[in-house]
């Protein structure tokens, strides 16, 4: 028990030693590099390029030499009796039959066979397609990778934007407890109404109900991005950096002016990819026209007694070698082979389409995300000045109505009207980050330069 005890006492104090080896604090291009590492997706689209290169062995291997050993060992517990005639025996009488026994009741043979593929269309056209293959895999960690710096994106601007709303609801609901303190006293001595308590009270409480609702958001918001970087839902991440500065770091409006290069997009090389595929699919279908040849020689060994002692003893034991050739030629399929390779050629049609269609929506997924991330940055400008004003409206109106000049009416209003120039300042912050990633992603400035 106490052996078991402390065997669990390691296990958790190794896994606690690796938790707590993981950082803690992030900015987001800290955040986008550990990801790249640890994300779960990131992880397998690194196993599939040693995959390929694994495959890419695979292929090769074929056809090199290739040795088979068998070994096999029979006991004829009760071997049969075959009848011959008897006249084919000394002394033995016509027309009857004798019982005899043909061969030993062990044998032992081992055998061992060298095969060589001297020629095969087949071999030669998955040699050519490995190195497609290998682009693929590669072009598709790529995509992966693209989408983790998407998704890291994406949360790292959500957590923050949580904590940032958690903030301004808590600015919001220190100010209105004020207001609302200051009413109540006024109402109590007779120099206030009550519906103007009545208001700061609803405005408090669905800033509160806000407030709640955006604490919880902000944990799993940050959940979600420890989940995205490969880390446990617990770890105690911190960001490095606030929303601001984010969306300083994100404005690039250089970025605008970069030259589009379809063939450094991502998509576009995969169905390039596609195109090379359905090519050397289509040398695959032709290629089984082609006869085929191959090589073989085989050294047998065939001993008959106790497999422990017929070697070398006096026991009867032969060796046996056949050198060999396999040519296949491929004569007459009722059209099959024809129809397989029209059916490959046309997929490689088709895929030269698709090719042709992929560079049109991609230029036109440019201009559109060139024109959204341009629609951002006007948009956080404005809504940064509409922010201003609404602050400075909400200001206004809480003085004229410390002074009573303003109902509460006009109060609520104007505070309604800065909570909303509050959210779309917030969510046009989002949007410029969000919207700077999608262009990067179509520019791909971040391409991998490995071959």
């Amino acid at each position: 028990m106490r052996q078991h005890l402390l065997f669990l006492l390691a296990f958790l104090t190794f896994f606690t030693s690796l938790s707590q080896d993981a950082p803690t604090q992030f900015t987001l291009e800290e955040a986008i590099q550990y990801a790249l590492v640890n994300n779960y997706s990131a992880i397998n689209a690194s196993r599939g390029m040693e995959d390929a290169e694994k495959q890419k062995w695979e292929t090769i291997a074929t056809g090199l030499p290739q040795i088979d050993g068998n070994v096999s060992y029979q006991d004829q517990i009760k071997q049969p009796i075959s009848l011959i005639p008897g006249d084919f025996l000394p002394g033995g009488e016509p027309g009857t039959f004798v019982p005899i026994i043909f061969g030993p009741p062990r044998s032992t043979t081992a055998t061992a066979t060298l095969r060589q593929q001297i020629f095969d269309g087949s071999y030669i056209v998955g040699l050519q397609a490995t190195k497609a293959f290998l682009s693929y895999s590669k072009n598709n960690k790529e995509k992966t990778d693209q989408e983790v710096r998407k998704s890291v994106v994406e949360s790292f601007g959500n957590v923050l934007l949580a904590q940032e709303s958690t903030a301004i609801l808590n600015r919001n609901i220190a100010a209105v407890e004020k207001n609302l303190f200051e009413t109540q006293k006024l109402y109590e001595n007779g120099l206030g109404e009550e519906e103007n308590v009545e208001q700061l009270q609803i405005t408090l409480a669905n800033l509160k109900n806000a407030l709640n609702s955006n604490e919880r958001l902000e944990t799993i918001t940050l959940q979600m991005l420890n989940v995205v970087m490969g880390l446990p839902l617990d770890h105690p991440t911190k960001l490095t950096q606030s929303l601001d500065e984010l969306v300083y770091q994100e404005t690039q409006p250089d970025l605008i002016d970069q030259e589009f290069n379809l063939e450094k997009n991502t998509d576009y090389k995969l169905v390039l990819n596609l195109n090379e595929q359905r090519y050397f699919e289509w040398k695959l279908a032709r290629s089984k026209a082609l006869p085929t040849l191959n090589a073989f020689i085989n050294y047998g060994y065939t001993g008959f007694g106790d497999p422990i002692t017929v070697i070398g003893t006096d026991a009867q034991d032969f060796t046996s070698s056949i050198l060999g050739f396999d040519l296949n030629i491929p004569i007459f399929s009722s059209l099959k082979r024809s129809a397989s390779t029209q059916r490959a050629k046309i997929a490689l049609e088709q895929a030269k389409t698709q090719l042709e269609e992929t560079e049109q929506m991609l230029k036109l997924q440019h201009d559109r995300a060139k024109s959204d991330y341009i629609l951002s940055i006007e948009s956080y400008k404005t809504s940064k000045e509409n922010l201003s004003l609404a602050e400075r409206i909400e200001k206004k109106n809480e003085i004229k109505y410390s002074e009573g000049i303003a109902s509460s009416f006009d109060l609520r209003q104007a505070q309604s009207q800065l909570y909303t120039a509050q959210g779309e300042y917030l969510n046009a912050m989002i949007d410029v980050i969000n919207k700077k990633t999608a262009l990067e992603n179509i520019l791909n400035p971040y391409e991998t330069t490995e071959q």
